[in-house]
């Protein structure tokens, strides 16, 4: 479903942009997200577009499981980029949001497309398993645009010397 939405396959990207997808299944709950990424020749990323569908089995409030899922597009961007816990003796450096920096609107996917399957059988989580499949569809993005696999994160460890760039 996810990837026909998405036009996975069927939509001509342009230079230095790319899709990529994941999948995963946790509390009964399937889901799967196309992401898509322009990154420049700086190296700085941009999505433009986020599709995920979900088969959580029967939703009993979609409105409020469509705006789980877009904001964990929003906290997978920030996971993915910047989140980064590091300790100096034993003693975690980040306290809050000033060290500890979650995306902006700039940031955040410009469009994020929430598709729920019809389903009957019984209710099933929500709430974690939208992260899951969004990081690892967002690095390979960057990898389709780019041909840099991302193989560590934050992705901002990645970014010096503008590595994501392709000559």
């Amino acid at each position: 479903m996810v990837a026909e939405r998405a036009g996975w396959g069927k939509r001509k990207l342009g230079k230095g942009s790319g899709l990529g997808i994941a999948a995963h299944r946790s509390f009964l709950t399937y889901v799967a997200s196309v992401v898509e990424v322009e990154v420049n020749d700086q190296g700085e990323i941009k999505i433009p577009r986020v599709d995920t569908a979900v088969d959580a089995g029967l939703v009993v409030n979609p409105e409020i499981t469509r705006a789980q899922f877009e904001g964990a597009a929003v906290f997978g961007t920030s996971v993915a980029k910047t989140g980064e816990i590091t300790a100096t003796k034993g003693v975690i450096n980040q306290s809050n949001f000033a060290d500890y920096p979650v995306a902006r609107i700039n940031e955040a996917p410009y469009q994020t497309n929430v598709y729920l399957v019809d389903s009957n059988t019984p209710p099933a989580g929500v709430g974690e398993p939208a992260v899951p499949p969004f990081v690892p569809a967002f690095c390979n993005a960057i990898y389709a645009a780019t041909g840099k696999r991302i193989r560590e994160l934050p992705i901002k460890n990645q970014l010096s010397g503008s590595g994501l760039v392709k000559s």
